[in-house]
Formats: structure tokens, C-alpha cells, sequence
């Protein structure tokens, strides 16, 4: 009989969860896989809704805890919460002893938990590697993770040959898609009627999602750009939104104080919502006419859904994107005279048939493939792959 694969699976926010959970409940559906799941951060906040609720009603009953503080507030509170993360990540991975750990993206908190299992000699699968966002300390994060990791699973072919270009062995690195719009064409979505009534507003054409986040390697106050957002967003008095909680980052709470004025502001057209959770998410974006932010989200899974993204600033700068996408500064002149052409019927056109360069129709399986057969001994030791050698 083949040996049980001990899988552990890492996540630190509602966004990252909703991209993983498919993957890790096929996983645990296999009879050769035991999953766990190592829940951090957001998921422990009650702040941004307790989202470890969803990783229970995803079936997964008795996550790993690791608690770890709140970071919102400057660099160096993220600093203290990444060594508190890594330590209870390294006395759960100790005591788990899983034979790989999966990791997604290029949070913080994601950084603690790869040099934890690094050091404890546990093979690493990095989703989403390759990828560029200029604006963000995720940027370097990221490729930190990427030279740690054995198994990289990445969205496109471009950034499957950029991690290559990092010096990884090409048999280890796969182009799956991106696992945000495989979710997209897959997942059950509620009806107009239902996540009206959720969410306790009525989305009318020209509807807007607002994800704003801030742009970690801006020099400039998040505050003031934020305040230019929804300087911009009064101009659309006709537009109900629907805005959600920035992540943790550093200087995050300022967008939060921001956001919840405005929506107590603008009680007849504005919900703010610390998580909608990938259901909602995923059926708000049925129902909406764009989503204005600079979330990756706008970048890979929206324009799955045939609707704008407005993306402000410098925070996605170098992401592959498709031609749904609109860029913009992040003044309120910008940012408005983004959000009226994505609302034009001409943006509407142009999103209606842009291509999303990170579908695959097979994501999902070449996942759980990769994940649950690639061999063991085949990852517990790397060597630097020169693609130009002298």
C-alpha cells in the first residue's frame, strides 16, 4: 500500500483561503493525502470577520491555530508579528511533521511560514510565483519564496520562465492557470435576489466592488490616497458599492477608519464589509458593473466575469493583465475618469471580450496532480538551474 501524503496547508487570509480551499479539499477527496490546515493571522482576527469560520464550513474541522498580532499599524508591528507567526508555525509544522507544505503567494505571514519549514527541512509548493507587483514589499516576498521552495505551480507560461530564470529546475516548475478563475468557472453562485439581501443593498447597473489596499512600497501617506478614492467615488452619487477591508498590512487601519466613516456617511448606497468570503465575492462579481481597487483579484480573476477593473496605482504595476483591465493614478481626477470609462459602454464592451491570459480549464487537476504525486525525493534537495550558462 502507498504511503499516506501528510499535506499542510498554510493561510493567512480570506482571500488566500479562497483560492486554496478548492485545492485542498480535492486533496483531502484522495485516499493517498491527509491535509491540514495551518490558519494564521486575518483568520484568528475578529476585526476581519473570524474567517476561520470558513475553513470549518469547508469541511476542514480542527485547523491548526497560530495565533499572531495585529499588524496594521506600522512596518515594524508587521516585523514582530512575522517572528511570532514563525514561531507557532514552527512548533505546528514540528509536531505535524507533514512531508510538504503549500504555500500561496507573497503575504508576510506566508514569508514566517516557508522559513519555518525551510529550517525544519520540509519541502515547500510556492502557487503563484513569477509574478511581478512593483508597489508592493510582496514583490521581494515573493521571490524570497520562490528560492525556498522545490515545487512552484505558477499562472502563466511568462512567469513559469521567470521562476526558471531564478535558477529553479524546469521539471519543477508548472504552468496550472491561475487557481482564482478556475474557482471563478467552477464555484455555486447566488442569485441576485440572495446576495442582495446578504450584503443589504440593492446592485443596480453601475454597481461598484471597492477593494483598496495599501501600496506598501509607496512613500506616500495611504491616507491621502484612499481620501482620493472616495473623493472619486462621490462623483458617482447613481452607483451603489459594496467596499471590503483592506488585508493587514502595514498602515492598513487608516483605510479601514477611512472606509467605515464613508460608508456610515452614505448609509442608502455604500456597504462596507470587512469579508464577503469566496461565495459572495465570487457572486458579487456577477453582479456588479466593475470593481475599482489594486487587488491582484482585478488583475487575474475578474476579468473571467466580462466586467472592468479600475487599477489604481502603483500597488499591481508589472502584472501580466488583459485588456478588461484599466490603469490609473491615484488621484480623484484619475481614479474618476477611470471608473467612467470602465462604466461606458465601451468598457463594457471591451471587458465583455478581452481574453484572461491566466484561464486554464485544467487548473485544479494539474494542482492536485502536482502536489499529491510529484516524488518526494525529488524535492527534498535543489541545485541552481543555469539557463545561460558561461
Amino acid at each position: 500500500m502507498a504511503k499516506i501524503r501528510k499535506i499542510a496547508v498554510a493561510t493567512g487570509t480570506r482571500a488566500d483561503w479562497g483560492l486554496l480551499s478548492g485545492i485542498a479539499r480535492a486533496l483531502a477527496s484522495r485516499e493517498d493525502c491527509r491535509v491540514t490546515i495551518l490558519a494564521t493571522n486575518m483568520h484568528l482576527n475578529p476585526r476581519y470577520g473570524n474567517t476561520i469560520d470558513e475553513i470549518i464550513a469547508d469541511g476542514f474541522k480542527e485547523p491548526v491555530r497560530i495565533p499572531m498580532p495585529d499588524s496594521t499599524d506600522s512596518p515594524v508591528g508587521a516585523v514582530r508579528a512575522m517572528s511570532v507567526c514563525m514561531e507557532g508555525m514552527a512548533d505546528a509544522l514540528d509536531a505535524l511533521k507533514p512531508d510538504m507544505v503549500v504555500i500561496l503567494g507573497d503575504r508576510f505571514e506566508m514569508l514566517a511560514t516557508a522559513t519555518a519549514a525551510l529550517m525544519l527541512r520540509i519541502p515547500i509548493v510556492h502557487i503563484a510565483g513569477g509574478e511581478i507587483s512593483e508597489g508592493a514589499i510582496d514583490d521581494s516576498i515573493r521571490h524570497a519564496i520562490t528560492k525556498m521552495a522545490s515545487l512552484h505551480l505558477t499562472a502563466t507560461e511568462p512567469y513559469r520562465r521567470r521562476v526558471i530564470a531564478m535558477g529553479e529546475e524546469p521539471q519543477r516548475v508548472i504552468n496550472t492557470g491561475a487557481i482564482g478563475v478556475y474557482n471563478i468557472m467552477h464555484e455555486p453562485l447566488m442569485d441576485r435576489e440572495e446576495l442582495e439581501t446578504s450584503v443589504g443593498l440593492p446592485l443596480t447597473p453601475g454597481s461598484l466592488l471597492v477593494t483598496y489596499h495599501p501600496a506598501t512600497l509607496d512613500d506616500e501617506d495611504p491616507a491621502r490616497h484612499c481620501d482620493a478614492l472616495l473623493a472619486a467615488l462621490d462623483r458617482f452619487p447613481e452607483s451603489n458599492i459594496i467596499i471590503t477591508y483592506p488585508n493587514n498590512d502595514s498602515r492598513g487601519k487608516v483605510i479601514i477608519d477611512r472606509i467605515e466613516a464613508y460608508g456610515r456617511r452614505n448609509p442608502g448606497r455604500v456597504r462596507v464589509i470587512p469579508s464577503l468570503g469566496k461565495r459572495r465575492y465570487l457572486s458579487a462579481l456577477r453582479c456588479v458593473s466593475a470593481v475599482v481597487g489594486n487587488s491582484s483579484s482585478g488583475i487575474v480573476e475578474v476579468p473571467s466575469m466580462g466586467i472592468p477593473t479600475v487599477d489604481i496605482g502603483i500597488r499591481q504595476r508589472g502584472r501580466l493583465c488583459g485588456h478588461s483591465v484599466v490603469h490609473c493614478g491615484d488621484s480623484a481626477d484619475e481614479i474618476a475618469a477611470a471608473i467612467t470609462l470602465a462604466l461606458s459602454p465601451e468598457g463594457q464592451r471591451r471587458a465583455r471580450e478581452a481574453e484572461n491570459p491566466y484561464f486554464r480549464p485544467d487548473t485544479l487537476e494539474i494542482m492536485v496532480n502536482a502536489i499529491a504525486e510529484t516524488p518526494l525525493e525529488t524535492l527534498r534537495s535543489k541545485k541552481f538551474y543555469d539557463s545561460n550558462p558561461s
